[in-house]
């Protein structure tokens, strides 16, 4: 099952990614991340973006590919709406698609200026599928 959602958290706004496999579900906490921004349902994904990331645990690599998100969110003032993931051993190749933030028609509900990545969790489900899952402090 896939599925992009957001949950309540004390003092910020936690992010899950639930998919068949890590690459899914690191896939689907990339569309929650965006959809903090706007709805994503209103991305073009018209511009591609390549990412590639490497850290020697999977907690690690989901922060440093959220992380190169906000990065291109918050600098290039990018959103997307579309992601394919490809994780080797330590390392993450992914291309984003997405387009300019268009403040007029995305209305953002938060300006992507950064974030701090907490609570991070990477795990099999018993029912097999894959949890990627923080908690971002915009």
């Amino acid at each position: 099952m896939l599925r992009a959602e957001h949950f309540a958290h004390a003092a910020d706004v936690g992010v899950r990614g639930i998919g068949p496999t890590r690459e899914a579900a690191f896939e689907q906490a990339a569309l929650a991340l965006s959809a903090v921004v706007t709805d994503v349902a209103g991305v073009a994904a018209l511009e591609p973006v390549e990412i590639d990331c490497d850290a020697p645990r999977g907690e690690l690599l989901l922060v440093d590919w959220l992380n190169r998100l906000i990065y291109e969110m918050a600098v290039r003032h990018m959103i997307f709406g579309r992601f394919a993931v490809t994780i080797a051993g330590t390392r993450l190749h992914a291309v984003a698609w997405g387009e300019r933030i268009d403040r007029e028609r995305h209305a953002p509900a938060v300006e992507p200026k950064g974030a701090t990545l907490t609570a991070l969790k990477l795990e099999q489900r018993p029912d097999g599928d894959w949890l990627a899952q923080c908690v971002i402090d915009v």
